[in-house]
């Protein structure tokens, strides 16, 4: 159940440190939001966000042509009633405070000198009066149309908050949205329906999986259990004996195979029932499970084990780090050989870091090491060491736990493998 290394080769007696986590450097000042580096909440440009804009825009824009209409048809009032049906001469008169000056010229032009001033104080008021009342209704608009675009869209956030709270061990939810039948019930609907279907099709890949784990391990365990009898008796020949062994091995390959599928089917769907596991603990089963192997093959196990709970399986969690610690031991130097094992907690986050002796790994063949019966240079059967799965279950289960795993060559051979999963 392990993915297989290349050929011998040497390497230091001692192990290097553990490599830096990797992280996501800060974006440079000046460069657009990416993926990686995705803008701020605030400046996401959200459908409500986008509707209040558009909401307040229009209301602006309405605004601001009502306001230039007024505008132009009070100064055309005015003007058309700022004609003087009587003449006056010879006297300087006052208009609220504006003195006609009659020395040098017609009172009457005087005086409707006054009335101009008057009415482009008046026009002028009414402008600066209209604007800001303009803003005030314009922020009014815009809290307004945010609160009815909230209101709008609650529909898709519940929609939202549903999906994701749906899971693949877990499809009971479901939206079931009143209302009108519009939009957004047809599409609640569609998601519900979407959801039916996928929960059918999940309750049949278990019934699968059950079914397949009974029908193919029955007739394995009867196939070893017929070998195992017909190699016990004492009259059977050489030849009929190894032959025996070599079916006994091929079966055992099987009942592997079916095992490491088996359990592959059932990590994909992420877990549901979690409880405390500390990866400690975990990890010092593992070593202890693979200590004589280790022995026979001359490989020094070493352990850095700190206390680092998580929420989850354990049966699962135990697996990656024995799969991780067998890689380790098979895939290692044929003499004066190291697995080192590390646990700990850093940014709240559980590591399990498992080290190796061994011969290099190329950057560019990483990758294929979690792929199902993938190999590096070697056969995809007939090894002894595995049938290629251990790293596919061991990513598998990672992600099921909302973590993940990495492996990164070792300087001077070997793999640095990383798992990362949230506390």
């Amino acid at each position: 159940m392990a993915t297989q290394y290349p050929g011998p080769g040497t390497s230091p007696s001692a192990p290097a440190a553990s490599p830096p986590r990797p992280s996501v450097p800060p974006r440079p000042p000046g460069e657009p939001p990416t993926a990686e580096h995705p803008p701020p909440p605030w400046l996401r440009p959200t459908i409500r966000i986008r509707l209040t804009v558009l909401y307040g825009g229009m209301f602006l824009i309405a605004g601001v042509i009502l306001l230039w209409i007024i505008y132009l048809l009070a100064a055309q009032a005015i003007h058309e009633g700022s004609n003087l049906p009587f003449q006056i001469t010879g006297i300087n008169y006052p208009q609220n405070g504006c003195v006609a000056d009659n020395n040098h010229g017609d009172p009457l032009t005087a005086i409707q000198t006054c009335m101009q001033h008057q009415r482009d104080v008046a026009l002028n008021t009414l402008l600066k009066r209209s604007l800001l009342a303009l803003i005030g209704l314009a922020v009014v608009a815009f809290a307004f149309g945010y609160v009815m675009a909230g209101r709008v869209l609650a529909p898709l956030g519940r929609i939202t908050r549903t999906a994701r709270g749906v899971v693949g061990s877990d499809l009971k939810r479901r939206i079931e949205l009143d209302g009108p039948d519009d939009e957004l019930k047809e599409l609640a609907d569609t998601f519900d329906g979407m959801l039916d279907r996928l929960e059918r099709s999940f309750d049949a890949q278990r019934r699968f999986v059950a079914n397949a784990s009974h029908e193919l391990r029955t007739p394995l365990a009867i196939n070893r259990t017929l070998l195992e009898v017909q190699l016990s008796d004492p009259e059977a020949s050489s030849e009929l004996r190894q032959l025996g062994k070599t079916l006994l091995s091929t079966n055992e390959r099987s009942e592997q195979l079916v095992e490491g599928l088996l359990l592959l089917a059932r990590s994909e769907n992420e877990i549901v029932d979690r409880k405390p596991v500390d990866m400690a603990e975990v990890a010092s089963q593992a070593i202890e499970q693979t200590r004589a192997e280790a022995d026979g093959r001359h490989v020094e196990l070493r352990e850095n084990l700190v206390p680092a709970v998580v929420q989850g399986n354990g049966v699962l969690l135990e697996r990656i780090a024995l799969n991780l610690v067998q890689n380790a031991v098979r895939y290692n130097v044929p003499q004066d050989g190291w697995v080192e094992v590390t646990t700990s907690v850093e940014g709240g986050q559980a590591l399990l870091v498992v080290v190796n002796s061994g011969p290099v790994v190329p950057a560019y063949e990483i990758d294929n090491l979690f792929e199902p019966f993938r190999r590096l240079r070697t056969e995809r059967t007939g090894s002894d060491k595995g049938v290629g799965l251990g790293l596919s279950i061991a990513r598998s289960v990672a992600r099921a736990h909302g973590g993940v795993i990495a492996a990164e060559p070792r300087d001077g051979g070997g793999l640095v493998m990383r798992v990362v999963i949230p506390v």
